[in-house]
């Protein structure tokens, strides 16, 4: 083959193979294409799916003031006298009065009952997030910051919303409560009649500013509580609450056998008592005592020295101990699988929910409640998380700045006071020099 006829046969291998590799790049680039707008409307289907199939069953944040049209205020107490009435505040530090203010206590040694409606649900099969902001201005030192969730069958009347021996049934008590020692978060579930606390103490928050809780019940039976976004406590159900019987219990056909040595220390048959050990007295005449001189025998009667502790005596003899050579150690009993016991997938779950409610006493009126959510997402509560921890710090700042300025105007006062006292300190002197006689 000539030169040319080589070079045009190479020419037209290459043209035919970068055809070929722009037909492969084409194709390729059109599945990739198809791949990446596969994957961007799975991603806002799925978005979307999530959104439609999250719910918000309440929400108060009470940024209009027509707040008496939502709630409604018990007359449990009323007739007494010892209900103690609502209003609307954001209290004494703020940085936006409309977005921090909340339903606020404002009478010392008073019950507080009040609740609001909401659509009824049920959240078996789903999660559930309980959350409100409260704000303890006053320096609580005694009194309830919780909410309480009450079933559809639990009120007739929100006018007869109670606490008490007698109290409105709930499904759920959550919240921080403060008195004396006690300063935990509250968490009760209700189940078959009985409410049941959660086992672990957790500790509240004790300070004059806003605090947003958390609690969520997980349709997989667990739980978990959040201070101001805060992860506190977490588990299952099951484990902290004690609603089930006894996975085990003692088996009823054993008992402790008769002949079982559980001492683990005996008298030591060996050791004997001492003679004369009981013929030391405990007391005996005080030695130093002398009789008065202007005691009369005839008057006073036979004079009698007093008695002072023996320093002789040891008290009862006991004899030594020893360990116990026939010693087996602590009996435990036997356990077998309680007959009683059965699984309950369902202790989270709840049939009916139609009102959130407070119901507490407080000594120290001032605390304001706000941010409420009832949810099943995180992602409808974590924004009032946010915000209530950014106003946290606003409060903070609001308290920073009126303490220095009190602290300055204080020292101002103490300065305008040492100068008057300087001023007539001076006046004095002149009157002094005037007063002198001439000479």
């Amino acid at each position: 083959l000539s030169y040319q006829q080589i070079n045009h046969s190479c020419w037209y291998q290459r043209r035919v193979r970068g055809s070929q590799f722009k037909r492969l790049e084409h194709q390729h680039t059109h599945k990739s294409a198809t791949h990446s707008f596969n994957m961007t409307l799975l991603v806002v289907l799925t978005t979307l799916i999530a959104l439609c199939s999250a719910h918000v069953y309440f929400k108060e944040d009470f940024s209009d003031a027509n707040w008496e049209s939502r709630w409604v205020v018990s007359d449990w107490k009323k007739d007494s006298g010892e209900s103690g009435a609502w209003a609307l505040s954001a209290g004494k530090y703020y940085t936006d009065e409309s977005k921090e203010r909340g339903l606020k206590t404002t009478q010392d040694a008073r019950f507080y009952d009040i609740s609001a409606k909401h659509e009824e649900f049920s959240n078996k099969g789903k999660d559930l997030f309980i959350q409100f902001s409260v704000k303890h201005e006053q320096n609580l030192d005694c009194g309830g910051g919780y909410v309480k969730l009450v079933p559809g069958d639990g009120l007739d009347d929100q006018k007869d919303f109670k606490g008490g021996e007698k109290e409105t049934k709930y499904n759920v008590m959550f919240g921080p409560d403060i008195c004396g020692h006690t300063k935990k978060v509250h968490f009760i579930l209700h189940n078959k009649g009985t409410n049941h606390l959660i086992k672990t103490d957790v500790p509240c928050e004790t300070d004059e500013f806003a605090h947003i809780y958390t609690a969520a019940l997980y349709s997989d039976n667990t739980f978990k509580i959040f201070i101001d976004g805060e992860e506190k406590k977490s588990g299952a159900v099951s484990d902290n609450w004690d609603i089930l019987p006894p996975k085990k219990i003692n088996d009823p056909s054993q008992s402790k056998p008769a002949d079982w040595v559980d001492e683990r220390m005996i008298d030591d048959p060996e050791d004997k008592k001492p003679e004369g050990w009981d013929d030391i007295p405990a007391e005996i005449v005080d030695p130093e005592a002398e009789k008065p001189d202007d005691w009369d025998d005839d008057l006073d009667g036979e004079w009698e020295a007093p008695k002072v502790p023996n320093p002789e005596y040891k008290g009862p003899w006991q004899p030594k101990k020893i360990d116990n050579p026939a010693y087996k150690g602590p009996w435990v009993h036997p356990q077998i699988d309680n007959p009683d016991y059965k699984d309950d997938t369902e202790l989270y779950a709840f049939d009916s929910f139609k009102y959130i409610g407070i119901d507490i006493w407080q000594v120290k009126s001032g605390s304001i409640f706000s941010h409420f959510t009832l949810a099943d997402s995180w992602d409808d509560v974590k924004g009032d998380i946010e915000l209530v921890n950014t106003f946290r710090e606003g409060q903070k700042a609001k308290k920073d700045e009126e303490e220095k300025a009190r602290q300055a105007s204080e020292e101002k006062t103490k300065a305008e006071e040492s100068e008057d006292e300087d001023e007539d300190e001076d006046d004095d002197d002149d009157d002094e020099e005037e007063d002198k006689p001439d000479l």
